[in-house]
């Protein structure tokens, strides 16, 4: 990369106060919170003892326990004692001894336990009572979780077992919302938001305990955690890192801080009731709802979660058990739940314990299996022994999908849900040979956006991150690839000034290069509305096979002809129209009729929200919208093309089969397009930008704009242009570019410029 010709950095708005800023920003010092511990029950205690014996206090009968809370000072209600009971029942509860000295003695802790054991909610508990004993001199405690929904949910289930309020000593922050004070003890935050605090305090002075649940999953912002905390905690020997984990971690983790194996807490595992097995081949999904309609005529109670692949498993069979699961008179309602990995709100009603006779029947699919701890009512468990993982081509830069085997852990996960009297079916053979470990994400992901944030980090001081399996070479050549070609990155491949500012956003790179691009094309009000509704979940319904003609009907009305980012800016000013209207409930009524997805509708404009204000702290400007004049669409275009220019595909024929030109690759429109129901004969755009090729479901390129290669000529990086593989339509962009540079040259001929006149060519690159 170092050598490579760049083109200017913005000039109609002025980047360097802010990047001076950034670099000079010196680590948040933590705060004086010794207000925090509710009395001075601990002071007397000498510091050696205290960790052991001043924690105890939990192990005592709740008889003997002090009658004021030591978090807040008020006397503890009659539900605390209630739940105090019911927490001496979990499995975690006998190995609190050892893990509180454990954790008084050394800096690491590993704890090994299934969901039911009780470790997401009593470890950091007892994690918030050691910090609580040293007059919270180190910081708080920080819980990470992989999903937002399940940080809500342990953080509402604390709050009550620790008898304080939510939102005060224990809180939350998950995209979007927080809900916290400076007199937060102990926070639940997913993974990723944990990270993006570390831009503004590197090393987590906040917090004098950060544990990291879920470890077992290996998500790409957990392994990037772990590698990042291992750096900290040499800088801060008053950390202490817990690592909690479903299955026993393997060498690679336990080695991963120390160099050699940490001991490992393994948790009680209760056994597993009845396991039995079934060869089902291919046609697993049928087999799983013949079954759960079996288990629903059957005298047995209790719930049953099935484990099936994918989303639209999901809800397929959601709509199938709605039609074919009504119960005879007096047997009980068969109640379907579709339970999406990740998805908000759809984990509520979980915990709601049903005092009729209806059989919930939760539909889910990896990696799910933790979000299940609350629920008491499972007594049986149906598992496919099979999940879709999304794999990174960086040749092609998209996923393919697979579908394998779960592996040996994750199957044991699954089992323990059914408890010791429950049953689990597992439709696959036993002597199938399931993989060890769960192949870590870092490994398959495209991981453009972790490379911009470490990149970030090296600024503030962690210039290393020591990963436990390091990332795909190809990926991490690609990744820096295309920050150069964003200009993220300077000649010798440090962040740049428009990468620092691109890493303030929570978007992906390319989306980021594109909102800046847009403060020089005066048309911030509608790109960041289209950056938030493809941030967002997607805005259009899922509607049943016999509704799909009349929700493609109902989305027409909505279509702009020059393409579905257009499209997209519609859609949401008609719902912001229509939501400051009328009640909530009329406008999640206006979105069913229309089949649009209000709860994706709320969350872009959650996003909107977020986004206007990042631009408005770093002070970029904000152009006044001017939606539907021919400047503002061409200024749109720009802006777009100067994120995606690796995303341009040409129609080759004429029938829709679009070239793509960075990987040669022919894909066609998505029917869900505003051309996709376009005939060739009504005439389909030859050029477009596209944000995203499904290549692997349907080999479909979706959200298309329709450009002019003029256009994109203008705002390709060059050097990207020379690194294409020959093709026609490189050919014809050629010639454009030739037949530019002549008349350049006819005019400097008759005429020399001006020494300030610029050229049309786009500067952001």
């Amino acid at each position: 990369m170092a050598g490579l010709p760049r083109a200017g950095d913005l000039q109609t708005f002025n980047l360097s106060g802010f990047v001076n800023k950034v670099e000079s920003k010196t680590p948040v010092m933590a705060q004086d919170d010794t207000s925090l511990t509710g009395g001075s029950c601990f002071e007397e205690q000498s510091p050696c003892c205290s960790d052991s014996e001043a924690l105890s206090q939990g192990d005592r009968d709740y008889d003997d326990i002090l009658e004021l809370n030591q978090f807040d000072g008020l006397p503890y209600s009659s539900r605390f004692y209630k739940l105090l009971k019911e927490r001496k029942e979990l499995p975690v509860w006998s190995a609190k001894r050892e893990f509180m000295d454990t954790l008084a003695k050394g800096q690491f802790v590993v704890v090994s336990g299934f969901a039911k054991s009780g470790r997401s909610s009593q470890i950091p508990q007892w994690c918030a009572e050691f910090c609580l004993s040293v007059q919270f001199q180190h910081g708080m405690v920080v819980c990470t979780q992989i999903h937002s929904q399940q940080a809500v949910d342990l953080a509402l289930r604390v709050a009550d077992e620790m008898d304080v309020n939510i939102g005060h000593e224990v809180g939350y922050t998950i995209p979007l919302e927080t809900s916290c004070t400076n007199e937060t003890v102990l926070r639940y935050c997913t993974d990723d938001m944990l990270l993006r605090e570390m831009m503004s305090d590197p090393l987590l002075e906040r917090y004098g305990v950060v544990v990291v649940d879920q470890a077992h999953q290996r998500t790409v912002a957990t392994d990037v955690l772990l590698g990042l905390l291992k750096d900290i905690a040499m800088q801060r020997p008053d950390l202490r890192v817990v690592l909690l984990s479903a299955v026993a971690p393997g060498p690679k983790q336990l080695a991963l801080f120390t160099g050699s194996a940490l001991p490992v807490i393994h948790l009680e595992t209760p056994d597993v009731g009845e396991v039995v097995y079934s060869s089902t081949g291919d046609n697993y999904f049928c087999a799983a709802l013949r079954l759960v309609l079996e288990i629903h005529q059957s005298e047995e109670l209790g719930d049953v979660i099935v484990f099936l692949v994918t989303t639209q498993e999901i809800d397929l069979a959601h709509d199938i058990l709605c039609h074919e699961g009504r119960s005879p008179p007096g047997q009980g309602e068969l109640l379907p739940i579709s339970v999406h990995p990740g998805q908000t709100g759809s984990l509520q009603i979980l915990g709601e314990e049903e005092t009729t006779r209806t059989r919930r029947v939760f539909l889910t699919c990896s990696p799910n299996e933790d979000s299940f701890w609350a629920i008491s009512s499972i007594n049986f468990v149906i598992d496919t022994g099979l999940e879709r993982r999304h794999i990174f081509n960086p040749r092609i830069r998209t996923n393919s999908v697979i579908i394998q085997p779960i592996s040996t852990g994750r199957s044991e996960c699954r089992r323990q849900l059914a408890g010791p009297t429950g049953r689990c079916f597992c439709l696959y053979p036993k002597e199938r040979q399931l993989p060890a470990e769960v192949r870590p994400r870092i490994m398959e992901s495209d991981i453009i956006s972790t490379v911009l944030f470490l990149k970030r980090m090296e600024i503030a001081g962690l210039g290393h991150c020591d990963f436990i399996d390091r990332p795909d070479p190809g990926g991490l050549m690609q990744a820096l690839e295309e920050l150069d070609y964003l200009a993220a990155l300077d000649n010798d491949g440090n962040l740049s000034e428009m990468g620092i500012i691109m890493s303030e956003f929570p978007l992906e790179p390319q989306m980021a290069k594109t909102v800046l691009a847009s403060c020089e094309f005066d048309c911030v009000s509608e790109v960041v509305i289209i950056a938030a509704m493809l941030t967002a979940p997607s805005c259009f319904g899922a509607p049943p096979v016999d509704l799909k003609p009349e929700a493609i009907q109902s989305y027409v009305k909505f279509q702009h002809p020059e393409g579905d980012h257009f499209t997209l800016i519609n859609i949401y000013k008609a719902f912001k129209h229509f939501n400051s209207v009328s009640t909530h409930l009329i406008s999640e009524r206006w979105c069913q009729d229309l089949f649009l997805n209000h709860a994706a509708l709320l969350v872009a404009d959650a996003l909107h929200s977020e986004l206007t204000d990042t631009l408005k702290r770093i002070e970029l400007p904000i152009s006044a919208p001017a939606f539907g004049s021919r400047t503002n669409t061409i200024n749109i275009k720009r802006a777009l093309l100067a994120g995606f220019f690796m995303q341009v595909a040409r129609d080759v024929d004429g029938s829709g089969n679009y070239f793509i030109l960075t990987h040669k690759h022919v894909a066609q429109i998505h029917p869900l397009s505003a051309y996709g129901a376009k005939s060739p004969k009504l005439g389909l755009p030859e050029w477009v930008l596209f944000h995203e090729h499904t290549f692997s479901e349907d080999n479909c390129l979706r959200t298309l704009t329709h450009i002019t290669p003029e256009e994109f000529v203008q705002m390709v990086p060059q050097y990207f242009f020379y690194n294409l593989p020959s093709s026609e339509s490189k050919d014809i962009l050629q010639s454009i570019l030739n037949r530019e540079a002549s008349l350049c040259q006819k005019g400097k001929s008759h005429k020399e410029p001006p020494e300030d006149q610029t050229t049309d060519r786009c500067v952001v690159q």
